[in-house]
């Protein structure tokens, strides 16, 4: 048994587009989506920060002065972390923040998240979302209805004159359906895709 997604207008000429149950029909699993924005995030951290330990800071050869006799504090090398140019006690290293996460999971994720942006109302599809020109007042007209505070769009392929006219909106975010991740549909406030976006999806996900 499918389910049916609302148009974003009743002049759309998708009108009320049935989808699959086992796609879009799916329980909320808050535990699970968690997990999975977590994961996601954790990924794209850079972690390239560094810095030197004492054996990569040049000089201290040495015994900076004898053992005793000078009423200084005994030391053994200018490289130690209590100088000034010397290395770090604890230093920081390039390393990979990245979580891992079997394929199957990713997918009843994505399927619950989606499912449940469907039962809120968050979730419309839109066959003439694509602007017929570049310019971002045509887009502006055709989501001018919508009252939210960020809008994703995901189709199937990136037009130009999408990219381009919604490229000067701030609250507006467009991405392809294989591209599609749980951080932006978590964030969305309301999600428009096409209807070749949605069956894409269905293919994926099933």
């Amino acid at each position: 048994m499918g389910l049916q997604i609302p148009a974003l207008n009743e002049q759309d000429s998708s009108g009320l587009l049935e989808v699959a149950d086992a796609v879009f029909g799916q329980s909320f699993n808050e535990t699970l989506i968690h997990q999975l924005v977590v994961r996601y995030m954790a990924g794209a951290r850079a972690g390239t920060k560094a810095q030197k330990t004492r054996s990569d800071v040049s000089g201290g050869g040495s015994k900076p002065w004898r053992q005793k006799g000078t009423g200084r504090a005994r030391s053994g090398t200018i490289r130690s972390p209590i100088w000034r140019t010397g290395g770090v006690a604890f230093a920081a290293r390039p390393r990979n923040y990245e979580q891992k996460l079997n394929k199957k999971m990713f997918r009843v994720g994505v399927k619950s998240i989606l499912s449940e942006l469907l039962r809120q109302n968050r979730l419309v599809v839109s066959s003439d979302i694509i602007p017929t020109s570049p310019k971002t007042k045509d887009l502006n007209e055709k989501i001018k209805a919508i009252d939210a505070k960020r809008i994703l769009i995901v189709v199937e392929e990136v037009n130009i004159n999408l990219a381009l006219a919604s490229r000067n909106i701030p609250y507006v975010e467009v991405i392809e359906a294989v591209n599609l991740n749980p951080v932006l549909l978590v964030s969305a406030d309301k999600v428009i895709a096409t209807p070749g976006a949605l069956k894409l999806l269905e293919e994926r996900l099933a």
